[in-house]
Protein backbone atom coordinates (compact mmCIF):
# COMPACT_ATOMS: atom_id res chain seq x y z
CA UNK A 1 0.00 0.00 0.00
CA UNK A 2 1.66 3.46 -1.22
CA UNK A 3 1.97 6.14 1.73
CA UNK A 4 -0.95 8.63 -0.36
CA UNK A 5 -4.02 5.95 0.37
CA UNK A 6 -2.80 5.57 4.06
CA UNK A 7 -2.78 8.75 4.41
CA UNK A 8 -6.13 9.03 3.28
CA UNK A 9 -7.33 6.34 4.89
CA UNK A 10 -5.92 7.75 7.95
CA UNK A 11 -7.66 11.39 7.48
CA UNK A 12 -11.27 9.60 6.22
CA UNK A 13 -10.55 7.93 9.99
CA UNK A 14 -10.12 10.82 11.18
CA UNK A 15 -12.73 12.78 9.32
CA UNK A 16 -15.74 10.32 10.68
CA UNK A 17 -14.44 10.29 14.30
CA UNK A 18 -14.53 13.80 14.71
CA UNK A 19 -18.25 13.50 12.97
CA UNK A 20 -18.86 10.95 15.75
CA UNK A 21 -17.20 13.72 18.20
CA UNK A 22 -19.50 16.96 16.95
CA UNK A 23 -23.05 14.67 16.88
CA UNK A 24 -22.32 13.49 20.59
CA UNK A 25 -21.26 17.15 21.68
CA UNK A 26 -24.36 18.65 19.64
CA UNK A 27 -26.81 16.31 21.00
CA UNK A 28 -25.73 16.87 24.81
CA UNK A 29 -25.70 19.97 24.92
CA UNK A 30 -28.25 22.68 24.71
CA UNK A 31 -25.95 25.54 24.86
CA UNK A 32 -23.65 27.64 22.96
CA UNK A 33 -21.59 30.71 22.86
CA UNK A 34 -22.32 32.83 19.83
CA UNK A 35 -19.84 35.29 19.00
CA UNK A 36 -20.49 38.60 16.78
CA UNK A 37 -18.86 41.25 15.63
CA UNK A 38 -19.97 44.85 14.84
CA UNK A 39 -17.27 47.86 13.85
CA UNK A 40 -14.38 45.55 15.37
CA UNK A 41 -16.19 45.07 18.28
CA UNK A 42 -16.51 41.45 19.92
CA UNK A 43 -19.97 40.48 21.44
CA UNK A 44 -20.66 36.77 23.30
CA UNK A 45 -24.17 35.64 24.17
CA UNK A 46 -25.73 32.02 25.29
CA UNK A 47 -27.94 30.88 23.18
CA UNK A 48 -30.13 27.47 22.47
CA UNK A 49 -28.90 25.82 19.17
CA UNK A 50 -29.28 22.58 17.29
CA UNK A 51 -27.55 21.12 14.51
CA UNK A 52 -28.82 19.46 11.19
CA UNK A 53 -28.10 16.16 10.30
CA UNK A 54 -25.61 16.58 7.87
CA UNK A 55 -23.54 18.86 10.19
CA UNK A 56 -23.78 22.02 7.55
CA UNK A 57 -25.44 24.19 9.66
CA UNK A 58 -26.34 25.09 12.98
CA UNK A 59 -29.22 27.03 14.50
CA UNK A 60 -30.80 29.20 17.01
CA UNK A 61 -33.33 31.70 17.92
CA UNK A 62 -33.53 35.15 18.92
CA UNK A 63 -35.37 38.44 19.16
CA UNK A 64 -35.06 40.72 16.37
CA UNK A 65 -34.22 43.93 18.90
CA UNK A 66 -31.21 42.49 20.07
CA UNK A 67 -27.71 43.49 19.85
CA UNK A 68 -26.85 40.34 18.32
CA UNK A 69 -29.59 40.18 15.46
CA UNK A 70 -28.34 43.75 14.52
CA UNK A 71 -24.58 42.70 14.43
CA UNK A 72 -25.37 39.53 12.25
CA UNK A 73 -27.38 41.68 10.29
CA UNK A 74 -24.48 44.27 9.95
CA UNK A 75 -21.78 41.55 9.75
CA UNK A 76 -23.12 37.59 9.12
CA UNK A 77 -20.00 36.23 9.65
CA UNK A 78 -19.86 34.57 12.97
CA UNK A 79 -18.17 32.02 15.51
CA UNK A 80 -20.29 29.53 17.86
CA UNK A 81 -18.70 27.73 20.83
CA UNK A 82 -20.12 24.28 22.36
CA UNK A 83 -18.29 22.44 24.74
CA UNK A 84 -18.75 19.91 27.82
CA UNK A 85 -16.74 21.32 30.43
CA UNK A 86 -18.07 20.52 34.04
CA UNK A 87 -15.76 22.81 36.03
CA UNK A 88 -13.69 20.05 37.36
CA UNK A 89 -10.21 19.64 37.13
CA UNK A 90 -10.66 16.38 34.74
CA UNK A 91 -12.01 19.13 31.85
CA UNK A 92 -8.38 19.90 31.45
CA UNK A 93 -7.83 16.07 29.97
CA UNK A 94 -11.77 15.26 29.52
CA UNK A 95 -13.26 18.11 28.28
CA UNK A 96 -14.17 18.33 24.50
CA UNK A 97 -14.64 21.78 22.74
CA UNK A 98 -15.73 23.14 19.13
CA UNK A 99 -15.88 26.25 17.63
CA UNK A 100 -17.66 26.23 14.12
CA UNK A 101 -17.04 29.39 12.05
CA UNK A 102 -19.74 30.87 9.30
CA UNK A 103 -21.90 32.87 8.37
CA UNK A 104 -25.54 33.38 9.88
CA UNK A 105 -28.51 34.34 8.03
CA UNK A 106 -32.53 34.47 8.86
CA UNK A 107 -33.88 31.31 8.04
CA UNK A 108 -36.33 31.78 4.92
CA UNK A 109 -40.35 31.56 6.21
CA UNK A 110 -40.61 28.61 3.50
CA UNK A 111 -38.43 26.62 5.54
CA UNK A 112 -38.98 28.08 9.27
CA UNK A 113 -41.60 25.18 10.02
CA UNK A 114 -38.86 22.39 9.43
CA UNK A 115 -36.41 23.80 10.86
CA UNK A 116 -38.45 24.99 13.99
CA UNK A 117 -39.33 21.02 14.58
CA UNK A 118 -35.84 20.26 14.80
CA UNK A 119 -35.36 23.21 17.26
CA UNK A 120 -38.64 22.69 19.00
CA UNK A 121 -37.31 18.86 19.15
CA UNK A 122 -34.48 19.96 21.49
CA UNK A 123 -35.40 23.15 23.05
CA UNK A 124 -39.43 22.09 23.78
CA UNK A 125 -39.82 24.95 26.20
CA UNK A 126 -39.02 27.65 23.44
CA UNK A 127 -42.16 27.25 21.68
CA UNK A 128 -43.66 30.17 22.73
CA UNK A 129 -40.97 32.38 22.27
CA UNK A 130 -40.04 31.14 18.64
CA UNK A 131 -43.29 31.52 17.49
CA UNK A 132 -43.49 34.65 18.51
CA UNK A 133 -43.85 37.58 15.58
CA UNK A 134 -40.40 39.37 16.66
CA UNK A 135 -38.29 36.17 16.91
CA UNK A 136 -35.91 35.39 14.07
CA UNK A 137 -34.71 31.85 13.63
CA UNK A 138 -31.33 31.70 12.03
CA UNK A 139 -28.68 29.74 10.52
CA UNK A 140 -25.06 29.17 10.64
CA UNK A 141 -23.56 27.99 7.07
CA UNK A 142 -20.66 26.43 9.00
CA UNK A 143 -17.18 26.94 6.85
CA UNK A 144 -15.12 25.23 9.39
CA UNK A 145 -15.16 23.18 12.91
CA UNK A 146 -12.27 23.17 15.27
CA UNK A 147 -12.58 20.55 17.59
CA UNK A 148 -10.11 20.81 21.07
CA UNK A 149 -9.77 17.81 23.21
CA UNK A 150 -7.44 16.75 26.13
CA UNK A 151 -6.83 20.61 26.38
CA UNK A 152 -4.11 20.25 23.15
CA UNK A 153 -5.54 18.31 20.67
CA UNK A 154 -7.09 20.07 17.77
CA UNK A 155 -8.92 18.75 14.88
CA UNK A 156 -10.57 20.68 12.02
CA UNK A 157 -13.28 19.40 10.01
CA UNK A 158 -14.03 21.58 6.48
CA UNK A 159 -17.43 21.49 5.64
CA UNK A 160 -18.32 20.97 2.01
Amino acid sequence: MDKSHTKKVSMLKDERELEEVLKELFTSQRLAVLGTQRDGQPYANLVAFTASKDLKSLFFATARATRKYANITADSRVTILIDNRSNQDLDFSKAAAVTATGRAEEVPDAEREDILAIYLAKHPMLEEFVRSPSCAVLCIRVDTYYLVRRFQNVMELHVK
